[in-house]
């Protein structure tokens, strides 16, 4: 995700660190480079010129080029500006006080409309709602039977159409459906189109004028950069739509549909998609997007993703055992699948700030999922004896445990020799009293009901 644009910006930002003093000519070029790199990453000439102008009117003045720390308080003003640039404010989806809330999902076919419908339905449940799911999408082949697999995968109720119902039938049909079964938000994933049409418009009109609609969402596709926000200011001009959902983020490298959306458009990005699995939809937030883009991480999200993946009583217990240094074969294989859960690796340690620099610099000897995957079938064919004791597997178990996992004696002795070391560098850092590790953790321990959004992460 915004992997070109923020090398070029984080390697623009490293010589502004590297200089004690900057004058108006050096700025002057350093903006210059911003603006390319925007203009190369698909955004908007105009949204890109406006941007940079704005960053000139702060950036040259005394409080920069007399500043001690030139280079970090260009890095701080041009963060504001982007997040300024992305909406500000993060908005959410608004529920109707009176319920059902009525969310309409629009878009052109292809741009993962019936997938994020689920997604979105999942998100909403996270929030505490009970979700309905309506298939009103009846003209492209097999719609209807995605969204109802969906459904079925993910325990939410579906409303599908019935004897040749037309989709402004349907869409009241399951407002009614979702009141008796007392759901509180219903998801309309209406159809799709390869271009915007009359007819198609005429449908969304009248669905409005069956169904008492309370967000009217438009679902375009990041990698289509510029193109994306052209659509979406077409269809906001025919039917007036609340907000954006950018699908397929997590494979746009450049983003420029991101950083052009809300000022080309004047509507929010509500929220983003970024990977394949039900649960990879993410409210879009204004400062963590633009604090990913700089190189500066996203921990708030990252420590949401982990406490949504892991459990806290489970996560206490492995720590203990890993500084006591009876971390076991079974625990690491605990941890791997949850990571997993996670997401990519390239995007947990995305969120990390210097996450990208340090992908970079261990290059091929990053471990791919495919890396990964043969790490677990090795652990998988070791006895429940050998994952509690690794210390008893020799040549004879470790030929046995190559051939059951379909790998080398050498990756084997790779994955226990990486093994050894992470026991030996856990118990050390264990430690003891408040100086060590185990007694930092016991004092973090006692912090675990502070807001995080109230710390200056």
């Amino acid at each position: 995700m915004f992997d070109s644009l923020s090398e070029r910006l984080t390697n623009i930002f490293d010589r502004f660190s590297g200089r004690g003093k900057l004058s108006r000519e050096d700025v002057e070029a350093g903006l210059r480079e911003v603006r390319m790199a925007l203009l190369e990453a698909d955004v908007n000439f105009k949204v890109a010129k406006a941007f940079v102008e704005s960053i000139r009117e702060r950036a040259v003045g005394s409080e920069v080029l007399e500043s001690l720390s030139p280079g970090q308080q260009i890095v701080k003003i041009v963060n504001e500006e982007l997040v300024r640039l992305l909406g500000g404010e993060q908005r959410r989806l608004r529920y109707s006080p009176q319920p059902p809330t009525v969310v309409l999902l629009l878009g052109l076919q292809g741009c993962g409309k019936t997938t994020t419908a689920a997604k979105l339905a999942l998100a909403v449940r996270r929030d505490g709602h009970r979700p309905m799911l309506v298939a009103a999408d009846t003209y492209r082949p097999a719609a209807v039977q995605q969204l109802a697999k969906l459904g079925k995968d993910n325990q939410l109720p579906v409303t599908l159409p019935q004897g040749g119902m037309l989709p402004p039938e349907l869409c009241a049909v399951g407002v009614a459906e979702a009141k008796r079964l007392n759901c509180d938000v219903v998801i309309l994933d209406t159809a799709g189109r390869l271009q915007i049409d009359e007819k198609m418009l005429d449908e969304l009109k009248e669905i409005r004028k069956r169904v008492d609609v309370g967000e009217t969402l438009m679902v375009v596709d990041a990698m289509t950069g510029q193109e994306a926000v052209n659509v979406a200011t077409a269809f906001d001009a025919a039917v007036s739509i609340d907000g954006v959902i950018l699908t397929k983020l997590d494979g746009d490298a450049r983003g420029g549909a991101a950083l052009s959306m809300r000022q080309a458009l004047g509507k929010p990005i509500i929220y983003c998609g970024v990977g394949e699995k039900p649960a990879d939809l993410e409210p879009f937030a204004p400062d963590r997007m633009a604090s990913r883009i700089l190189g500066m991480g996203d921990i708030l999200t990252l420590v949401e993703k982990a406490q949504s993946k892991m459990d806290e009583r489970q996560a206490v217990e492995l720590g203990d055992r890993m500084l006591a240094g009876r971390f076991s074969m079974d625990d690491w294989l605990q941890q791997m699948r949850q990571l997993r859960d996670m997401g990519p690796l390239e995007g947990i340690l995305g969120m990390l700030p210097g996450g990208r620099k340090l992908m970079q610099q261990a290059g091929s000897a990053m471990p791919s999922e495919g890396d990964l995957r043969k790490m677990e079938a090795i652990v998988l064919s070791m006895t429940p004896g050998e994952r509690r004791r690794p210390d008893i597997i020799k040549g004879a178990r470790r030929r046995r445990i190559a051939s059951g996992s379909g790998t080398e004696v050498s990756d084997v002795n790779r994955l226990l020799k990486g093994f050894d070391q992470m026991q030996a560098m856990f118990k050390s850092m264990g430690g003891k009293g408040s100086k060590g590790v185990r007694g930092k953790v016991r004092a973090l321990r006692q912090l675990q009901n502070i807001d995080p959004t109230r710390i200056g992460v």
